[in-house]
């Protein structure tokens, strides 16, 4: 039988930064990923006549492990074009104005519904470490929201906001989430605002993730999808493929919270590593990259949680074209490659843009992701965090949906394959 040291399940940032620091140690490496591409949920494509992100795309100085890998390779960051017009709803009332007049409007509310956030998560790279946790952890942050009794107008806008950032409906995300969220951000709501959703790579996630495979050297096989696991105290036996079978010392489960519980292993895991994916995230939805007819301003705007797309904005200029990007808060509410679709949704702010084309990746109906950024429902995160992190005998685990500081971003992968890697290696000496 074919061995390795280590054999990696999943080929996505986390799979890979593991690959790369466990092949410095000397340690002969397997990946095995099931798709016929690397990235997991970071996927550059070309689309619409730009290199689009179908999946995860921001990161910014404020992320430590993401940012050790933009010095580290050399990336150019950027961002989108700045926003000259704001369209948001009161009731069924569009508003308009600029950024700056929404950002005011939700600015009592956020910092009302935050202001504890350092009570409760003092340090984010120890979360759970503050006692009475799990008494917040119920909250939804619909419940926490709806505690202000907010005007309509900052309510409607504050919920508008936070659908933008869940990506899913409110009632059945965690408040804690926001709290980790702004604790990473030193406990300011600007700046997790901008940290979440402003700077990209100017050359896509893909050079990111091509710079890191390649560093590490490793035995990276695609279309090589691990139908089980069977292990022990010496090591573990994975079938993966058309039933061929690789031994490894250890092996490092790379999947999603919404993937992992469909598994086969032998003997079973801990089922708080598999009960969340019966229960599944909070996050729910959708991204769509529309084309427009320019020339336009760069624009904003933000509906809510029961309308197909809740936040769309400006992302590329052309001279006769805009590239918008959107999100919805329900996966199953539009379907956006239809053209009338989503221009009758864009209706919901303007009836003067003409859609071109439009494009995007349903990520909750594949099989390989279930899921879009982390986003977890009310008592999940105090149940589930510490056992999803911790190895079992001769496996470990690694996915940016268990990382400490920024879970849901491409920074908590990276940290996440980190810790992964140094639990084999053992501490530096």
């Amino acid at each position: 039988m074919e061995t390795a040291d280590v054999v990696i399940v999943g080929g996505g940032i986390a799979g890979l930064v593991a690959a790369r620091e466990l092949a410095e140690e000397g340690r002969s490496i397997v990946v095995l990923e099931a798709g016929e591409r690397l990235g997991g949920r970071t996927w550059t494509d070309r689309r619409l006549g730009r290199d689009l992100e179908m999946g995860g795309t921001w990161m910014h100085w404020t992320q430590p492990h993401s940012w050790a890998e933009v010095t580290r390779y050399g990336l150019e960051v950027t961002r989108g074009p700045r926003a000259e017009e704001t369209y948001w709803l009161a009731g069924d009332e569009v508003r308009r104005g600029n950024l700056e007049d929404f950002m005011g409007l939700i600015d009592p509310g956020m910092t009302r519904l935050l202001e504890e956030t350092r009570t409760w998560i003092p340090r984010p790279d120890d979360p759970l470490a503050v006692e009475g946790l799990e008494r917040v952890d119920e909250l939804n942050i619909q419940q926490a929201l709806d505690a202000l009794d907010l005007s309509e107008d900052e309510r409607n806008a504050n919920e508008a906001a936070w659908v933008g950032h869940f990506n899913g409906p409110l009632d059945q995300c965690g408040f804690v989430s926001a709290l980790r969220w702004t604790a990473a951000a030193a406990g300011s709501w600007h700046l997790m605002h901008e940290a979440s959703a402003i700077y990209r790579l100017k050359h896509g996630t893909g050079g990111l993730v091509a710079s890191i495979a390649e560093d590490s050297g490793a035995d990276i096989r695609t279309s090589a999808r691990v139908s089980r696991i069977e292990h022990d105290d010496d090591g573990a036996v994975l079938t993966y493929g058309e039933g061929r079978q690789i031994r490894a010392g250890h092996v490092i489960v790379t999947l999603p919270q919404n993937v992992i519980g469909q598994l086969p292993v032998e003997p079973p895991l801990d089922e708080r590593k598999t009960l969340p994916s019966e229960e599944k995230t909070g996050s729910q939805g959708v991204k769509a990259w529309i084309r427009v007819k320019g020339p336009i301003k760069p624009f904003f705007a933000y509906s809510s949680q029961h309308h197909p797309l809740s936040v769309v904005r400006t992302e590329y200029l052309g001279e006769d074209d805009a590239v918008l990007v959107a999100f919805g808060a329900d996966a199953g509410r539009i379907d956006v490659n239809d053209v009338e679709q989503v221009t009758e949704a864009l209706r919901t702010w303007r009836d003067d843009l003409e859609v071109l084309e439009t494009t995007g990746h349903d990520w909750m109906s594949d099989e390989l992701a279930q899921e879009t950024w982390l986003i977890q429902r009310p008592g999940q995160f105090t149940r589930y965090h510490a056992a999803q992190q911790r190895p079992e005998g001769r496996l470990h685990f690694a996915s940016g949906d268990h990382a400490n500081i920024w879970a849901g971003f491409i920074d908590g992968a990276i940290e996440s394959g980190m810790r992964a890697a140094r639990e084999i290696a053992g501490p530096v000496r």
